[in-house]
Formats: structure tokens, C-alpha cells, sequence
């Protein structure tokens, strides 16, 4: 049995639909425990709207809430009963193995790196996230975790986001490409040259196809890409907003049309295709790997469904024992390091 810690005073709709999530979640599977974590009056408000499956879902009181807003570490400082700094704890304490949250990422990330910290042979932790491309997953890492990177800490993000993609996502044999301006091997700033190094001396441990344009992440040429937090968020906000902007753009047209049958039929279905591929919902979050536990990081936006969505990515991470496996192969690499660390 799986038990998981889920900030419920954290997102846009908290605790409503962290609650919902919680339901569904639980409705679908009968194998993990939820601990809902947040100001008890209001969350047993949600619960009391369902019948859910209580013998599995706890509530942990947590006096205060980290806003959106708020600067990460001095917002931990000040609020001590904080519902992620709560949640975290759990974890700490083991009486959760993992953490799901869709409120202040940096909150998140601070808490778990700073209460848990950090895997042997993990400098920094890093946050993957995942696209669909012919719809096969891509993950993309640190999109947003740490954006002063060593060429050591982005060898490890390709240990670790390798190793998510295979065990976690089923990738087989993945494919990483380092994020640069080109393709050739002296292109990109000393970072990117310096860390494209380590991951050609890294090989066979893991697949290093080499620098890799920003295109890559759309045309499916590698499996991972590897790059430092500051690009990465870039990389991904733009991406999501250009995916919403496409999307509306379909819909605009989709309400113009009329009387086209069958043929306005099949639009409407490979628009919902479409829709799966690019909605964040479907991933649910994005895991902070490096860390010494489990934790899942939510769109403030998320929904039911999104944070369902998060809570079996969170398990099927447990059930892999994917940290013990990149434990394992940082041990491995370990060596390569020993210059640039």
C-alpha cells in the first residue's frame, strides 16, 4: 500500500478540486492512502460532498497556506504550519512516500530539498516534464527547479529524466539530446560544451545522441532533453501557451463550420486527439527528481482530473523504486565527476 501526501490547500481551486481529485483517485484505486494535508474545517467541507472510500483518506491539519505570490523560502520560515511544509514532513517521518502538491512550486521544491534533501550522488534536484509527440512521451529537464547549473548536475538530470522515461513512462532505451543553438559539438556557451563532454564520456551507461535545437522537442529525435532551469521554464511556458493558442485557434475555426457531416465529424475527433496530447491534465504534474522521496509538482490550474492524474504518476514512481535506480546509476557515473563537481 502506497501512501500519499497531498497538499490540499495548494492551487488556483484548492481545496475543492484537490479534493475531488482525491475521490477519483481513490475510486480508481484500492491500493494506495491519501492524506489530505490543509485547514481541516474546509477540507472535510469537500469531503462531505462525496462518499468516498474514508478508510483510505485521512485529513492532517495544517494551519497555514504558502500563496502563489509569497517568496518560497522566507514564506517556509515565517509559516511553519504551512499545508507543503506539513506534507513534506509526512514524508520525512515516513508515514507517506511521496508528495503532491499544485501550490507555490518554489515553495515545493524548497521544502522537499531542504527537509528531505537530496539522493546519494545528486547535487540538485530537477523537475522533468513530460510532452507527447507522435505520441510518444519526450521528457524535458529542469524546466524550472535550478538555473545555476554545473555540467555535472545536467549529466545527472540526464540519469535521472533517462531513467523516469524508462521505468515510469516505458521508454525503452531512451535517447538524450542536450538543448542548444546547434547541432555541432562546439556550438552553445562553455556550459553546454563542458556538459556535452561528460555525457560522451558517460556513454554506454546511458544514450547521449549529442546537441540537439529546440525543434527536437516537437520532431521526436531524442527522448530526453537535458538543459539548465532557466531555459527549461522558458522552453515550457512558451510551449504551453503556443499549444492554447493553436488550440483555440482550431476551435475558432471548428465554430465556423457547418453542415460538412461526416467530415466536420472527423474534425472534431482528431481535435480531441489533439487536445489529449497537448493538456497537462493528462500528465498531471511533473516530478522533482534528485530529491529524497517522491514529489510530484501540479499547474496551479489543475483540476480533478490533473491532480488524479499526478497522484499515479506519484505511485507508479514508488512502486519502480525508481530513486533506488538512480542511486544506482549516479554511482556508476559518479567517477566522470570527480573534476567538474
Amino acid at each position: 500500500m502506497v501512501t500519499l501526501a497531498v497538499d490540499a490547500m495548494g492551487g488556483d481551486d484548492a481545496p475543492r478540486e484537490i479534493v475531488k481529485g482525491v475521490v477519483y483517485a481513490a475510486e480508481q484505486s484500492a491500493e494506495t492512502q491519501y492524506l489530505l494535508v490543509g485547514r481541516q474545517a474546509a477540507i472535510e467541507a469537500e469531503l462531505s460532498q462525496f462518499a468516498p472510500a474514508r478508510d483510505r483518506i485521512a485529513v492532517v491539519e495544517a494551519p497555514d497556506v504558502i500563496e502563489m505570490d509569497e517568496v518560497p523560502v522566507e514564506a517556509l520560515k515565517r509559516k511553519r504550519g504551512a499545508s507543503i511544509t506539513r506534507a513534506v514532513g509526512l514524508v520525512r517521518q515516513g508515514k507517506a512516500q511521496a508528495i503532491v502538491s499544485a501550490g507555490n512550486t518554489g515553495a515545493a521544491v524548497a521544502a522537499s530539498y531542504m527537509s528531505l534533501g537530496t539522493l546519494k550522488g545528486i547535487r540538485r534536484p530537477g523537475i522533468a516534464a513530460t510532452f507527447y509527440v507522435k505520441e510518444q512521451p519526450v521528457v524535458i529537464m529542469d524546466v524550472g527547479a535550478n538555473i545555476h547549473c554545473k555540467p555535472a548536475d545536467l549529466l545527472r538530470y540526464g540519469i535521472m529524466a533517462s531513467l523516469y522515461a524508462q521505468e515510469v513512462l516505458g521508454v525503452r532505451a531512451p535517447r538524450i539530446g542536450l538543448l542548444n543553438i546547434g547541432e555541432e559539438e562546439k556550438k552553445g556557451i562553455a556550459l553546454t560544451r563542458e556538459t556535452a563532454e561528460l555525457f560522451q564520456r558517460a556513454e554506454p551507461e546511458i544514450a547521449f545522441v549529442g546537441n540537439v535545437e529546440g525543434d527536437a522537442l516537437f520532431r521526436g529525435l531524442c527522448d530526453v532533453i537535458i538543459c539548465d532551469g532557466f531555459v527549461g521554464n522558458i522552453v515550457l511556458k512558451v510551449s504551453e501557451g503556443l499549444a492554447e493558442n493553436v488550440m483555440q485557434v482550431f476551435m475558432d475555426e471548428f465554430e465556423k463550420c457547418s453542415g460538412a457531416g461526416a467530415a466536420l465529424d472527423m474534425f472534431h475527433a482528431a481535435l480531441d486527439r489533439f487536445r489529449w496530447r497537448i493538456d497537462y491534465a493528462e500528465q498531471g504534474g511533473a516530478p522533482l527528481l534528485g530529491v529524497n522521496g517522491v514529489c510530484i509538482v501540479c499547474h496551479g490550474r489543475s483540476q480533478a482530473r490533473a491532480m488524479a492524474n499526478a497522484m499515479r504518476c506519484a505511485v507508479r514512481m514508488v512502486q519502480k523504486n525508481l530513486n533506488h535506480k538512480i542511486e544506482a546509476l549516479a554511482a556508476r557515473v559518479t567517477p566522470l565527476l570527480a573534476e567538474v563537481d
